[in-house]
């Protein structure tokens, strides 16, 4: 997987955009492109989040081929990325193949309020998690900051029933790491930069799941 492909501009000349996007400070459109062209630029430069998404996407890629499946959580626009990912796996990304297994933890809300009233928000992971989890799934949490309690309690109870443990942060999210087996940190400590990040290394990723499963599955 080459994590860099999917985010490189189509621009020919990409400072030449980049001096564009910051003509005029005072744009606050033109400044957030800028912002977030050079934090994906750091990105294609970071050796060490380039290693973890290519470990992350061999831990996916050996749970689906088991038979296992990908469970993800995620608050605010991070459930919404959890969904999305979701979605690329079942569904598919760019090819025409078998589903996949892969389950949002965010978008039951008679799950979520549920439990949620009854235990208590910070457990409306860890609570589907435990129902849902088996040995050799794998929980994908992504959180921004690294704190937030509902996701560090589903981490533990993903630990605790034998499951593989992922985590998507940014700069502030040294939290998960105890907690994660493999940590991917986007290089940014602003939340929508983070999360932007977050989606196109998703997309990568789905994509060199999508070719692996398809080579094995062609070798049969």
């Amino acid at each position: 997987m080459h994590v860099s492909a999917a985010i490189i501009t189509t621009d020919a000349n990409p400072q030449r955009w980049g001096c564009l996007l910051n003509k005029d400070s005072k744009d606050p459109i033109a400044a957030h492109m800028a912002r977030s062209l050079a934090a994906l630029e750091r990105a294609t430069q970071d050796s060490k989040l380039d290693a973890a998404a290519r470990e992350i996407t061999a831990v996916i890629v050996a749970a689906l081929r088991a038979g296992n499946k990908l469970l993800i959580i995620g608050n605010g626009g991070s459930a919404a990325d959890a969904q999305h990912i979701a979605a690329e796996i079942v569904g598919r990304y760019k090819r025409d193949r078998p589903a996949y297994a892969a389950i949002a933890l965010t978008t039951d809300t008679s799950a979520l309020t549920a439990i949620a009233n009854d235990y208590g928000f910070e457990q409306v992971f860890a609570r589907q998690v435990a129902g849902l989890g088996r040995p050799g799934d794998v929980l994908l949490a992504l959180s921004t900051s690294g704190r937030s309690t509902n996701i560090l309690a589903g981490l533990r109870t993903a630990r605790e029933r034998g499951l593989v443990t992922v985590g998507f942060t940014g700069t502030n999210g040294e939290a998960l790491r105890d907690l994660c087996d493999h940590l991917l940190i986007a290089p940014s400590d602003d939340t929508p930069i983070v999360q932007q990040i977050h989606l196109t290394v998703s997309h990568a990723i789905c994509d060199e799941i999508e070719q692996a499963m398809m080579r094995e599955a062609a070798l049969k």
